[in-house]
């Protein structure tokens, strides 16, 4: 740690993105007691105030800590070769058919013990701290047993134990079928519900529960039966939806009140309209889409005019988007979706942060935690237009200055 959590911290002359719009005139913004203590227009500060506070930094573009609300960063093993094989012309679903996707990655996981999988992780994570992440969800979904789900999950709340950030963990159970339960998906759900919820919620191990709702996984009615699970043992409720075609998961998960669905390229006006209605987050992925090659677009106009709030992930994953670089996912939001660079930035930070659930996050104002990033350009436009790493010049976590270049 380069700051102590006692110091009162200082910046000024900030160009500030709020989590929402970025201010036009120059900003301080005080740090104490792990919370935003104050922000002030520069006219309006009083200077007095700065008695006793250690001025951190002065200049430059100062945004929320990035939240990256979508993540698979625990795994063991790789899939380069399906890379390849996609090059190739082999499709997702054929790989997905074949036993390998999700399906080889489980195979590895499950072989590794909870320090292999820590090892191989932390990487990973550590990339996304580089970039500016502050806050990371985690979802288990390479386990696909009892135990094996159990042990993605303890193995993710150990990350947050071991770096500076927080971890908000995801029971995905019902990510894929088991090779044992080939035939019988409904006997597979039957687990996931009866005893994988039950279990993560006793040992604390989850904050959510997800789906795969596809053709390739889980069906609507199969899903169902997992989100009233979930509401049961008072889990929040996210869905992968809408991804390769449409059966309606969104509006399913919608109805059962969903913090997020997320990739939804294939989302129509009226699961649009569920999700506005429930005030449930629309996750844009644009890693997968650029791995998958895919074509089918997210329908923005139709979210921009509903108001739904858009957020933006790396989906961080061996498969699909094994891309750790957070900023990367601003710039291709806004070349693949055409997404403003402002959207882009409040899809990592205050709308991420919405779709787990943690209002509090994502945002600089008065009593919110500090966790802030400090960048090395001149407008916050540039996260998103330019693909570079190194320029975070700090990055506060819970008030404490934990990277200073």
């Amino acid at each position: 740690m380069l700051s102590s959590p006692s110091q009162r911290l200082l910046w000024r002359d900030l160009t500030l993105f709020d989590g929402t719009r970025q201010l036009d005139e120059p900003m301080a913004v005080m740090v104490e007691g792990g919370r935003i203590a104050g922000v002030w227009t520069e006219q309006a500060f009083d200077p007095a105030l700065a008695t006793g506070a250690v001025e951190a930094g002065r200049g430059g573009v100062m945004t929320p800590g990035l939240v990256d609300c979508h993540t698979h960063l625990v795994y063991a093993g790789d899939r380069a070769r399906e890379f390849e094989q996609r090059l190739q012309g082999v499709s997702y679903e054929e790989i997905a058919r074949n036993g390998g996707g999700i399906l080889s990655t489980v195979r590895a996981t499950r072989q590794a013990s909870e320090e292999q999988l820590i090892e191989a992780s932390l990487p990973r994570l550590d990339a996304l701290l580089a970039d500016g992440v502050t806050c990371v969800e985690i979802k288990s979904g390479y386990g696909l047993t009892l135990e094996d789900e159990l042990k993605m999950l303890h193995v993710a709340r150990r990350l947050g134990e071991l770096r500076p950030v927080r971890v908000v963990t995801t029971l995905l159970g019902a990510h894929a079928l088991p090779p044992e339960y080939a035939g019988n998906a409904d006997g597979y759900i039957d687990l996931v519900c009866t005893a994988m919820i039950p279990a993560a919620a006793e040992q604390g191990l989850a904050d959510a529960v997800d789906v795969f709702c596809e053709g390739i996984a889980f069906s609507p009615a199969q899903c169902e039966r997992v989100f009233q699970a979930a509401a049961a043992h008072g889990l929040a409720i996210k869905a992968h939806a809408e991804q390769l075609s449409n059966l309606g998961g969104s509006a399913l998960a919608a109805r059962y009140g969903a913090l997020s669905v997320d990739h939804i390229e294939y989302l129509d006006e009226a699961g649009v309209q569920a999700l506005a209605a429930a005030g449930t987050v629309a996750v844009l992925l644009p890693g997968a889409f650029h791995v998958l090659r895919e074509t089918q677009q997210p329908p923005i106009d139709l979210l921009r005019r509903h108001g739904v709030p858009i957020a933006v992930s790396s989906d961080a994953n061996p498969g699909t988007s094994p891309i750790c670089l957070p900023t990367l996912m601003a710039n291709m939001a806004c070349t693949f979706f055409r997404l403003t660079p402002i959207e882009a930035l409040a899809g990592m930070t205050a709308h991420a942060a919405q779709a787990l659930g943690r209002r509090e996050l994502g945002r600089i104002e008065p009593g919110a935690p500090a966790d802030l990033c400090l960048w090395d350009i001149h407008h916050p436009a540039e996260l998103a237009y330019a693909v570079q790493a190194g320029r975070l010049r700090q990055r506060v976590f819970a008030g404490v200055i934990t990277h200073d270049r």
